[in-house]
């Protein structure tokens, strides 16, 4: 059996659950999975996936003029009037999702 180290990361624990319940549908154990990673870095000589920032990022009410928050506030009551409306879990659900909050 070849020689194994240790390896210690903090998560945040909502992460590590997430990771966990996928991994486990895989059939592949948490060790498994980060021993894989460690192996694709070493045959990528790099990060073996792309980061970069998200293309879109939320508005922030702090850098809108008077004129642009009445804009948005417009488009919001718009998309209220033509029944374009999703639950708040929805909204959660696509923030986590593309930018990671």
């Amino acid at each position: 059996m070849a020689k194994t180290s240790s390896v210690f990361a903090r998560v945040e624990p909502e992460v590590k659950e997430q990771a966990e319940k996928v991994l486990s549908q895989l059939g592949i154990p948490m060790s498994n999975a980060v021993s894989m990673f460690l192996r694709q870095i070493v045959l990528q000589q790099g990060i073996p996936f792309e980061i970069k920032l998200p293309q879109k990022k939320p508005l922030a009410y702090s850098s809108l003029t008077k004129e642009q928050f009445d804009t948005e506030i417009e488009k919001g009551m718009d998309d209220i009037r033509k029944g374009k409306t999703c639950s708040l879990q929805t909204v959660e659900e696509e923030m986590r999702r593309d930018y990671g909050i």
